[in-house]
């Protein structure tokens, strides 16, 4: 459950520091005082889209951060753990938004996006807003409150994703029916030049030898002739030079006897004596093995013709061959996927099927849920001032199925005795549509795991026996989990567990929203204030502390 709340900048808050308490609590005072505001405080925590006409004005930022229960094995330790945060027995989220609109979430003092948060959020708390009930006239809410009471969200998700995959495969099948004479072109034509590049059988690290071999064997002759040339120099000339060097070391070699300081000079006549004779038997063993080959010239011409032709034919620089290649392969290995039209029929079998039976549990669901909501929600009726009305949820089949299931869901409704049941939206009066919401709204949120359930002003249109009606559902709801109500009726008010007043105040020209815990004493004022309007009588406070009274007893 929500255990504090710190607000500071938002708004018409300055600063505020709530610390909330389990069971059935109440937001109580004058119209535009700012209960709503503190619930969009909460909502933006839990993952509401952020804006920058939230930081108070003349501020820099807003800030809002919360303290939440979390069970060591419950679904928000798995969420933490999914998202590689760390758990722990409480949960500190926050959020920050700047004056430019900007906001920045944090989970347990890490950084999350903001839909990491909302997916949080929705495990966190429940919040309706002021007119959840007139969503109700819209068919996607109906179903997805029935899907929430079925328990059925996620696999209502897994039946989207079914469907979506199923339509898929439909697509691909009927593109291959439809394009088959262009694709066998297509794979004609990628054949036959996948064809060419085998014949061709480019190698990089051949087609570098093969031009290093061409360079060579078109450079043969004076290649011959110039290594002639310097072995003739070096070692048959006359004189010859590596003579010459041997000779010079071996004059040195005899002075150096009288001048040690000649040893370095002998040294190095004698490295290059050796030296010399290396590059000797070298040059000997290239010249003899060197010769004039025409024939080898003459492939290698003609293999750097084939591939220059190849690769100016398709645009490509030799080198890239092969990356062509594999880009026709690739190809031709898709078309041929795509255009296998036994393998393509049996996938979307398959993906009809695999729809089918997750649809088809997702209705038995529905079916099941529908019943049990029908008699819930009559079974409230009778309670809210309209006795002998019905309500019911309709199932109509949607022939070949949707991302949303087999069935569209519809609320019907029959307000008296002896009234078919007709669609909410033709039939609810303003009154009505109020009651069997917010019946429908407390027996879904029965159905939920959620610790923290928020109700902001859904009691509007109620008043008298139904208000009573309405404050002892909320309260027995609080036995199960924390409940956080703003309201405006005494009857809703007298039944909480504890009560603030939300009040506005001026401060240095400037307005804020003011929070006030009551105690027993305050809380009689407030409610005699609810009771009897701008006068308060002490009839009006005894009134209120009866009503009080009333509750205590009943605890």
């Amino acid at each position: 459950m929500l255990r504090r709340l710190t607000i500071r900048d938002f708004v018409l808050v300055d600063q505020l520091d709530l610390e909330f308490a389990p069971g059935f609590g109440v937001l109580t005072g004058e119209t535009g005082a700012g209960k709503s505001i503190l619930l969009d405080a909460l909502s933006l925590l839990l993952g509401d889209r952020a804006d920058s006409a939230m930081v108070r004005a003349g501020c820099e930022r807003a800030e809002i951060s919360g303290v939440f229960d979390c069970e060591a094995e419950g679904p928000v330790a798995a969420w933490l753990a999914a998202n590689d945060l760390e758990a722990d027995v409480d949960v500190l989220v926050r959020r920050v938004v700047d004056a430019g609109g900007r906001s920045r979430c944090y989970v347990n003092g890490s950084p999350v996006t903001a839909a990491q948060l909302k997916s949080l959020g929705e495990l966190l708390a429940d919040i309706h807003g002021q007119h959840a009930h007139h969503a109700l006239l819209r068919g996607d809410a109906q179903r997805d409150l029935l899907d929430t009471h079925a328990g059925a969200t996620a696999l209502a998700k897994e039946v989207g994703l079914a469907w979506r995959a199923w339509q898929a495969a439909v697509r691909a099948l009927e593109t291959a029916e439809a394009e088959g004479e262009a694709s066998a072109r297509e794979r004609e034509m990628l054949e036959w030049q996948l064809g060419e590049a085998r014949t061709l059988a480019f190698v990089p690290a051949d087609w570098q030898q093969t031009n290093a071999d061409h360079q060579r064997l078109s450079h043969a002759a004076g290649l011959i002739e110039g290594a002639g040339a310097a072995l003739d120099a070096l070692d048959e000339a006359e004189p010859a030079i590596a003579t010459e060097v041997e000779r010079l070391a071996v004059r040195m070699a005899d002075l150096a006897r009288f001048d040690a300081q000649l040893a370095p000079v002998c040294e190095l006549l004698d490295g290059a004596g050796i030296a010399l004779g290396e590059a000797v038997a070298e040059l000997r063993r290239y010249r003899d093995r060197m010769e004039l080959d025409p024939e080898a010239l003459a492939e290698c011409e003609r293999r750097i013709a084939a591939v220059t032709q190849f690769a100016r034919k398709y645009r490509v620089a030799p080198e890239a061959i092969p990356e062509l290649e594999a880009a026709w392969s690739e190809r031709l290995a898709l078309i041929e996927r795509a255009s296998d039209l036994d393998a393509l029929t049996s996938a979307e079998a398959d993906a009809r099927s695999a729809y089918q039976k997750c649809a088809a549990e997702l209705s038995e669901r529905r079916r099941s849920a529908a019943l049990a909501l029908g008699v819930r929600v009559t079974e409230a009726m009778q309670d809210l001032a309209m006795a002998g009305g019905r309500f019911e949820v309709r199932l109509v089949e949607v022939p070949q199925g949707g991302a949303h299931g087999q069935e569209a869901v519809e609320f019907l409704v029959a307000a008296n005795p002896h009234q078919e049941p007709r669609p909410l939206a033709k039939v609810a009066s303003g009154g009505e549509l109020s009651r069997i919401g917010l019946a429908i709204q407390v027996i879904a949120s029965e159905a939920q795991a959620v610790p923290t359930l928020v109700f902001d002003e859904v009691d509007v249109g109620i008043g008298g026996r139904v208000a009573e009606v309405v404050g002892r559902r909320l309260a027995e709801l609080g036995r199960r989990c924390q409940v956080l109500c703003v309201t405006h009726l005494p009857q809703v008010a007298a039944r909480a567990d504890w009560q603030w007043q939300i009040s506005k105040e001026s401060r240095d020209g400037a307005t804020y929203s003011h929070v006030q815990v009551l105690n027993a004493a305050a809380r009689i004022d407030e409610i005699a204030r609810m009771l009897g309007g701008e006068r308060i009588t002490e009839a009006t406070r005894n009134h209120a502390a009866e009503m009080l009274g009333l509750e205590a007893a009943a605890g």
